[in-house]
């Protein structure tokens, strides 16, 4: 394996460059809060968006059965309420220099959401973000200005997500790439599992802890920024075991 050297910003020497893959959900890890429940926290009919959610949270019903369930609670929603919505969504604020930091590495990194690309797009675009890549799931609105979702990339097998982020994770990463997920939620359980390293918070991290999966506690990209310093100043960097494990078990499947 080759290994590239680099000088970091902040001026403290050389760091070791290695392979790596950065997947990082949006809702709640880039966001400050779930836009998506958010969305339908507004305009939803209450109490029924809130048992929704507890659902889909505890994997009670399938994402993509939630979020039918969730616009059918919304009726006359509109993507321009949506848009609208956004203006008081914020990022982490140390979101933006993490960015600087990966691409200074020229470490490629992507986003994974199970929610909707308009709204995700429209967040990135207003804080100058609008090239990352994004795989996620759209909303189109019909003539008669009805949102309907979307779901490109739904895996009948997988259902953790309307749009399978452990596929993606595949799709985007290479067998001799260090893979790294930073997430937090429900929908953040099963890409995790099948990467390398892991930050996690909130959900992902109460299901690490009791699944015994080794991760990174973090509240900020700050700290998980300075948790890479260290890791690409390593020599070498290890495969977790199980990820290697489970990501041969999808490939076995075909």
């Amino acid at each position: 394996m080759s290994v590239v050297l680099s000088q970091n910003a902040e001026n403290q020497g050389p760091v070791q460059q290695h392979p790596l893959k950065v997947f990082i959900d949006f809702d709640g890890t880039i966001s400050t809060i779930d836009t998506g429940e958010e969305i339908f926290r507004r305009f939803g009919k209450r109490p029924e968006v809130d048992i929704i959610i507890e659902q889909i949270r505890e994997k009670e019903i399938t994402a993509k059965e939630g979020w039918a369930r969730l616009f059918a609670h919304a009726p006359g929603l509109e993507l321009d309420a949506i848009y609208r919505m956004t203006e008081d969504i914020m990022i982490d604020d140390s979101f933006k220099a993490f960015t600087v930091f990966l691409r200074e590495r020229q470490i490629p990194f992507y986003i994974l959401s199970d929610g909707f690309e308009n709204y995700i797009r429209c967040i990135l675009e207003r804080e100058g973000l609008g090239d990352i890549p994004v795989f996620s799931n759209r909303l189109i609105e019909t003539r008669d200005k009805e949102v309907v979702p979307v779901f490109p990339s739904t895996d009948e097998e997988c259902t953790d997500c309307a749009n399978c982020k452990r596929n993606h994770v595949l799709e985007q990463s290479a067998d001799d790439e260090f893979t790294v997920y930073i997430g937090n939620g429900s929908s953040d359980t099963c890409p995790a599992q099948f990467c390398d390293y892991i930050f996690a918070k909130d959900d992902l991290l109460r299901f690490c802890n009791r699944e015994k999966i080794s991760c990174y506690s973090w509240s900020r990209f700050a700290e998980v920024q300075s948790v890479f310093m260290q890791l690409l100043q390593k020599k070498r960097l290890k495969k977790r075991h199980q990820a290697t494990l489970k990501r041969n078990e999808v490939y076995k499947l075909g």
